[in-house]
């Protein structure tokens, strides 16, 4: 007979530690990626040993497998973590930090002006408070186009990611000395070819639609491709600039502090090479 008894042990499970708004609040996202209770707060569990030996795992973090296998895992909500939009990646990875290690993350820091470095730390609940969704209603304008942005979601970032790690590593080995000329020129100009491709698919996967002045809205990225393909570099130029801007805006703020020895406030940046960031506990 099939066992249907109930785990006496399911009370003792683990439980949500915290709840969060996500910097989205929900927009951008696949309805079917999510399930976004009507409050718009979603749980947050602490990781499982699974979980941690994951996130510390180098291949898996590499490939963007790992991240989503524990995001999935501490935030069951999220029913696909590749489609994720990018604005929300650092605030659940740092919900999660919390829900597994406490709110405070000890961190290393040098004063700019003594030189002395001191462990600090860093309340991870102010931080992520402070994360910001960029404003995408306004859209880039040229020559009559109306340009709408979005951001990339997780898949096209990790892949856009990992693409680039690839491109710096040929770039390392183009500059040995010992590679001959011939084929170190012609790799060259296989490789400026490629940045190029990449950069026109992050812009391609950056954009919602296009608005033509006829108010013809494109979303087919066949399309949207051919036409950054064809371009000027005032219009790339403008795509990137803004960007930049929603990159920043999107960022996790840094982290004042002020130097044990000499008073002195400084400003430490957030950085998030998730082996270590989940790595070390309070």
């Amino acid at each position: 007979m099939e066992n249907t008894a109930q785990n006496p042990l399911i009370k003792h499970f683990r439980q949500p530690a915290i709840y969060i708004t996500l910097p989205s609040r929900g927009n951008f996202w696949d309805p079917s990626a999510i399930n976004l209770p009507p409050t718009g707060e979603i749980p947050v569990y602490p990781m499982t040993t699974k979980d941690e030996i994951l996130i510390r795992t180098p291949d898996a973090l590499m490939n963007g497998q790992g991240v989503v296998d524990v995001i999935q895992s501490c935030v069951p909500n999220i029913k696909n973590a590749w489609a994720m939009p990018s604005v929300d990646v650092d605030a659940v990875l740092i919900a999660i930090r919390i829900a597994s290690y406490g709110n405070e993350m000890e961190i290393d820091a040098k004063c700019p002006k003594c030189g002395e470095s001191h462990k600090y730390g860093m309340p991870l609940g102010e931080v992520l408070s402070k994360i910001q969704c960029p404003n995408y209603d306004k859209p880039v304008e040229d020559n009559g186009l109306k340009i709408y942005l979005h951001p990339q979601n997780y898949f096209s970032l990790n892949e856009t990611n990992q693409r680039s790690y690839q491109e710096q590593q040929l770039m390392r080995t183009l500059t040995d000395p010992n590679l001959d000329e011939k084929v170190k020129i012609a790799e060259f100009s296989k490789q400026i070819a490629r940045i190029v491709e990449l950069n026109i698919k992050v812009i391609v996967d950056s954009t919602a639609c296009i608005v033509t002045n006829e108010g013809v809205t494109v979303t087919d990225p066949r399309f949207i491709q051919e036409f950054y393909e064809n371009s000027s570099k005032q219009v790339i130029d403008k795509i990137k600039k803004q960007l930049e801007k929603n990159s920043t805006d999107a960022s996790v703020p840094p982290f004042n502090v002020k130097c044990s020895e000499c008073q002195e406030d400084f400003v430490v940046p957030v950085t998030f090479d998730y082996s270590s960031f989940f790595g070390q506990s309070s």
